[in-house]
């Protein structure tokens, strides 16, 4: 289908679907701890089954064109993903997401991949607002929504329960005029 590169350290954004569920299910596993520590994602694939219900979750939302799912390969290898886990084309609005084994961390992979994902809702889908949710204690999430422009719109405590304990979680966001004036700025910057 298509394969976006992101960057000269063969990271590679694709699709990410259900016929790719025993490779969801490997990466799970190699980092499930790592994964789940501050957000559900895949907690729920534990064998092959489990794992292309997920991905067909996503498929569904994609026919539907209220969501998708796309994932990181390093190297040829998955390490995780970036979503749209609401997209609202009529509305304007999207919330993005991701999540990341320990093999793709500190790369700056999420970042290239949400803003490929953010360019196209914006300048091909109308997308107005785009939406980052995350637990207050995920600074690594927070730290990516910072990277990408977005500003903090504030906290809804104790919103989400998670290991069996309350979390905050902050929502940020960006909006289209933002993020295309950012983008001039950087292009104006590479000159």
């Amino acid at each position: 289908m298509y394969a976006i590169s992101l960057g000269d350290d063969g990271a590679e954004l694709r699709p990410l679907e259900p016929w790719h569920a025993e490779e969801f299910l490997a990466h799970l596993d190699r980092g499930r701890d790592f994964v789940t520590e501050h957000i559900p994602f895949g907690a729920a694939a534990t064998d092959v089954g489990s794992a292309g219900e997920i991905l067909q979750s996503y498929a569904d939302k994609r026919a539907a064109d209220g969501g998708s799912l796309h994932g990181l390969w390093l190297e040829g290898k998955l390490v995780g993903g970036v979503l749209f886990r609401v997209f609202d084309a009529a509305g304007g609005t999207c919330e993005v997401g991701c999540w990341l084994e320990p093999a793709g961390t500190g790369r700056g992979l999420v970042t290239r991949a949400m803003r490929v994902l953010i360019d196209w809702a914006i300048d091909e889908r109308g997308i107005q607002r785009v939406e980052w949710y995350a637990s207050s204690a995920n600074i690594p999430s927070i730290n990516v929504a910072r990277r990408l422009g977005m500003s903090r719109d504030g906290v809804l405590r104790r919103r989400f329960l998670h290991r069996g304990v309350r979390q905050d979680t902050e929502v940020w966001s960006v909006l289209a005029p933002e993020w295309r004036a950012a983008r001039a700025q950087d292009a104006r910057d590479d000159h």
